[in-house]
């Protein structure tokens, strides 16, 4: 359900991503939290060396069908090491899926500690706006043939988005199977990153977008480059 009905977002996001690998081209790059392997399967068409990771082993599976190419490996952050590489990516604001900011923290200096001289960084995260934009919005719901979901809101304190998910999936009989998930986002001030990274070498800006796509209101690209030594 994930990878049919919400790949939308990395689909809009790898031709901006992918103009700002050029400089990187032929190197490594790595994705964290690749999900089911959309922008994987973009980066290894535009002809890139993907290490694509995530935590849940469901995910890594369907990444493994969508983008074969890819070498696909387990991770979870913050604290499972990384790889040395030319490029780290992600979107999908796997950072603010972190139990805190400090956690948040940890994974963007071993992200910055990664990266090799010269190396490029885009990934997005959610902003504290994101709070402030949603705290009013009325619950949703998406239907498809075979699947719908219906999405709940809550701001149990001001830098913690929850959404509370009910999904139905269509069984072979006819019948529906009834899924629940909770969703915690970490909002953090996005302001701060370029900073924190600065410190470890990493020149990095807050962006509205990776490239031409128009990303939610409150979701941030950072966007940079590793120093060459």
């Amino acid at each position: 359900m994930h990878h049919l009905g919400f790949g939308f977002h990395a689909d809009a996001c790898a031709p901006g991503i992918l103009a700002l690998l050029k400089p990187v081209r032929g190197g490594l790059v790595l994705e964290l939290g690749c999900g089911s392997g959309l922008l994987t399967r973009s980066l290894v068409e535009a002809g890139h060396r993907v290490v694509a990771t995530d935590a849940s082993p469901a995910m890594l599976g369907l990444a493994r069908e969508t983008a074969p190419g890819a070498d696909v490996r387990q991770l979870v952050l913050p604290d499972d090491p990384l790889p040395e590489c030319d490029a780290v990516v992600s979107v999908g604001h796997v950072l603010s899926y972190l139990p805190d900011e400090a956690a948040i923290e940890r994974a963007l200096v071993a992200i910055a500690g990664a990266l090799a001289p010269g190396g490029v960084l885009a990934l997005d995260l959610c902003d504290l706006r994101y709070e402030e934009l949603r705290r009013d919005e009325a619950n949703s719901s998406r239907i498809a043939d075979d699947w719908a979901v219906v999405t709940s809101f809550a701001l149990p304190r001001p830098n913690l988005f929850v959404r509370e998910i009910a999904s139905f999936l269509r069984n072979d009989d006819g019948t529906w199977r009834r899924d629940d998930e909770r969703h915690e986002n970490v909002l953090v001030d996005t302001a701060t990153v370029p900073e924190l990274l600065a410190e470890r070498g990493v020149e990095a800006r807050v962006a509205d977008s990776f490239g031409q796509e128009e990303l939610p209101a409150g979701l941030v690209a950072i966007v940079g480059r590793k120093a060459v030594a």
